[in-house]
């Protein structure tokens, strides 16, 4: 039995005072990415291309009038990526877009994220920077990490392992093949630690972790953590990679990524994950 006044699991209902804070957050983060030229895109509700670049498990089916399939939107990079590259393009020279809307997964999931793209930019100091200067005008410090995915591919092709073992972070499995660098790997979090650490590994690493090293050194934030090994679910990151986390909670995600065989960089902050703080 449904109630009059119950809304479904997943959903979302703001109003007073919670209201008024999303929406301070939002202005907030629109001002800092009109300071950085960017501009806002608004992306449809309803997409063709998501199950191109996300888990369609994580999808929301329906069809459109012709029954073609089609999603609820589950991601904005996508899409925003897409529209750039296929249909904004021809119109506009812009590149840089933010965006403050909610996407929708199964089964009835409602998340409200600000995020903003560079298409066709690899700097991913720059965006990262944008993002701490949200969280510094909300006075908000969690933890950041910082990987890179290229990191766990090349070991898993190198050593011939299944890349399942990073997915599902399956550490006894990583330690049992007893090889003391990917140890060293699994462990190191200090960014002081890195060049300790890089000496030990095999060459086929060392310019995945110069990168990784470089970022660190390079990003102003006291709260820094390493994570080498970390691999994201999202298939479309190729690169450095950077989330905001504390006590399992995560705030924020962005890193370099490929869309259409075209390389950027981008960021979501989790609206409904900050409000909670």
């Amino acid at each position: 039995m449904i109630l009059e006044h119950e809304i479904p699991d997943g959903s979302k209902l703001y109003f007073g005072d919670i209201a008024k804070r999303k929406r301070e957050i939002e202005n907030i983060a629109s001002d800092i990415f009109y300071k950085h030229n960017f501009q806002e895109m608004l992306t449809p509700l309803f997409s063709y291309h998501q199950s191109n670049s996300l888990p369609t498990q994580n999808l929301i089916h329906l069809s459109d009038k012709n029954n073609y399939p089609m999603n609820l939107r589950a991601d904005s990079t996508v899409d925003i990526a897409k529209l750039m590259l296929k249909r904004i393009g021809r119109n506009s020279d812009n590149s840089r877009w933010f965006y403050i809307q909610p996407i929708y997964r199964y089964p009835s999931i409602e998340q409200y994220q600000i995020g903003a793209e560079n298409i066709g930019n690899i700097n991913l100091q720059e965006i990262l920077d944008i993002n701490i200067e949200i969280f510094e005008s909300l006075n908000f410090t969690p933890i950041l990490q910082l990987s890179n995915i290229a990191i766990p591919q090349k070991i898993a092709e190198e050593l011939n392992i299944s890349i399942e073992l990073f997915k599902n972070i399956e550490i006894r499995k990583i330690l049992n093949l007893e090889i003391d660098w990917l140890k060293d790997l699994l462990y190191l979090e200090n960014v002081e630690d890195i060049s300790k650490v890089r000496k030990k590994a095999p060459e086929f690493l060392q310019n995945e972790l110069e990168k990784l090293e470089n970022l660190a050194k390079t990003t102003n934030y006291q709260r820094i953590r390493i994570a080498p090994l970390y691999y994201t679910k999202m298939d479309y990151y190729n690169n450095l990679l950077f989330k905001f986390a504390e006590n399992n909670n995560v705030f924020a995600r962005g890193g370099n990524y490929s869309v259409d065989n075209f390389d950027s960089v981008g960021f979501s902050i989790y609206t409904d994950e900050v409000l909670s703080k």
